[in-house]
């Protein structure tokens, strides 16, 4: 190739709604480094008060985390045109984020009912804003989870591989969120 030659290969490109997923994951990521930093900083004052994290958040973890794997499976059934499958792990998927967001419900009832409230100072009310913030995150990744299995049970356009795909980013990015948070209140929380 000559010092003036152009190179002319087309470069590949990222899909517009890939390139638009990472931008508001990089927005979400900035949000919850904030709300842990202020965690931290606030968690050093006098009248600071911990909290336990409830039991029944190890049982929502494993519920995300699987939630993740059927929906890889849905995603390879729908490249493969396995249809059946795609719409059965579609719907295991929807309903594991359903199950998340209510066993999150029953822990942050458990946290009420031993007077964590937005009383005071302490940890309890940062682990209501920061785990109510991502499970609002998560509320949004059911509604698109329930839209697509809608559209792959009663209308026969098929979902294009893409909206899939950035719904895999979506989900396996609150997934490690979730990790993370609850790592970061286990640790620094206590």
């Amino acid at each position: 190739m000559s010092v003036n030659a152009i190179n002319i290969e087309p470069k590949a490109k990222t899909h517009p709604h890939k390139f638009t997923m990472w931008m508001a994951i990089a927005s979400i990521i900035m949000i919850f480094a904030g709300l842990t930093s202020a965690y931290i900083v606030k968690s050093n004052q006098a009248n600071w008060k911990p909290v336990a994290v409830p039991q029944i958040f190890w049982l929502s973890t494993l519920a995300i985390l699987v939630s993740s794997f059927t929906l890889e499976l849905a995603i390879r059934s729908f490249k493969q045109r396995v249809m059946h499958w795609y719409r059965m792990m579609m719907a295991i998927t929807l309903l594991l984020g359903a199950g998340f967001l209510l066993l999150q419900w029953m822990g942050f009832m458990e946290l009420w009912s031993q007077q964590v409230t937005f009383k005071g100072s302490g940890a309890g009310q940062f682990l209501y804003v920061i785990f109510g913030v991502h499970g609002l995150h998560v509320l949004g990744g059911v509604v698109v989870l329930a839209i697509l299995l809608l559209k792959a049970l009663f209308i026969k356009q098929r979902s294009d591989v893409v909206s899939l795909q950035v719904t895999g980013m979506y989900w396996h990015f609150v997934d490690a969120l979730w990790i993370y948070l609850l790592v970061f209140f286990m640790l620094i929380g206590k």
